[in-house]
């Protein structure tokens, strides 16, 4: 198990971005949480199996057809024993 914080940087909101990040990530079968920042930014957090978790990840890098974004940064944290994947 590993989890990862992602924040995605650009046009990130009212793009469908955290709806479409929710279903990538139980396609992937990775549990955490999305919402929207009042920066204008995405933040995410990745739960599960490292490949899975790098494969959202890397989804985020470019998030849903009209998102534009411009950068991601990501850090490592503890795994935290989320059940499910959350819109916050």
């Amino acid at each position: 198990m590993t989890r990862r914080r992602v924040v995605v940087h650009g046009m990130v909101q009212g793009v469908f971005f955290r709806e479409s990040c929710r279903q990538e990530a139980q396609r992937h079968g990775v549990v955490g949480w999305v919402t929207n920042r009042p920066d204008g930014a995405v933040e995410a957090h990745f739960e599960g199996d490292p490949a899975a978790v790098e494969t959202m990840v890397a989804w985020a890098g470019h998030g849903p057809r009209h998102a534009n974004v411009e950068r991601v940064e990501t850090w490592d944290e503890e795994p935290a024993g989320d059940t499910r994947f959350s819109v916050r």
